[in-house]
């Protein structure tokens, strides 16, 4: 739920990949719920297989946006437990027939709590589900041809994953880092240190020019943090 510093700017739109061949994807950012949190809807254009990653709310506006986009929804991956991120995922998975990727166990409890989530949140129809697949640092997941690595990153949540495309250079980083901040840790099972060394030895390594999706606001790049962000720059650790 938003970053360590309260912002939370809105960003969006398509971003069509002109390569063709085995890794060719197309991006479409589409933020949800009052959180205006990013739900990215990702489509192998190898194969017309498509996956909605953290599909928080509003759950006809995203089906539509599947619908509009001509691929095939094949499953949910969801970065971690918190209702603005996964608020929908029971209701898109139901109707699409699809399954479920993530996160990683930890966060069985947040999942757990999503009615009440919802009710508090104002997140209209979010309720708890099991994934088919709960997830671990390591593991791969698939979108057509398209192949995910997984990278295990604690902190804001316990269970956090983060989702990397190595051929194609970006990462979907739910709440783990933000451009100019970090996820914030005050939740329950958060923690500062934690969240720090999931940054700098499990994203950093990837290099700079890694392109990422926040949870909340614009793109950025691995690189650019390093340089700016005044919670993990490396000016500042």
């Amino acid at each position: 739920m938003e970053s360590a510093d309260g912002s939370s700017s809105r960003t969006g739109g398509d971003a069509p990949d002109s390569r063709s061949g085995h890794f060719a994807m197309k991006l479409s950012i589409i933020p949800v719920t009052p959180f205006q949190q990013n739900c990215s809807l990702v489509v192998c254009t190898a194969t017309g297989d498509a996956a909605l990653v953290d599909p928080g709310g509003e759950v006809d506006r995203l089906l539509a946006a599947v619908e509009k986009s001509g691929a095939r929804l094949a499953k949910v991956l969801v970065t971690h437990g918190h209702v603005d991120h996964c608020g929908g995922v029971a209701e898109v998975a139901a109707r699409a027939g699809v399954p479920v990727e993530g996160p990683q166990r930890e966060d069985s409890f947040w999942i757990d709590q999503l009615d009440r989530q919802g009710q508090s949140f104002g997140i209209a129809g979010a309720r708890a589900f099991v994934p088919d697949r709960w997830l671990e640092g390591g593991d791969t997941v698939s979108v057509g041809s398209l192949r995910f690595d997984v990278r295990h990153c604690p902190g804001h949540t316990p269970g956090h994953v983060v989702f990397v495309q190595p051929e194609r250079r970006i990462a979907f980083a739910g709440d783990v880092l933000f451009r100019g901040s970090i996820g914030r840790t005050d939740l329950p099972r958060g923690n500062f240190e934690t969240l720090v060394r999931s940054i700098t030895g499990q994203l950093w390594p990837l290099g700079d020019d890694m392109r990422f999706v926040p949870g909340h606001g614009p793109m950025s790049t691995f690189g650019e943090e390093r340089r700016s962000n005044p919670f993990v720059g490396d000016d500042v650790l």
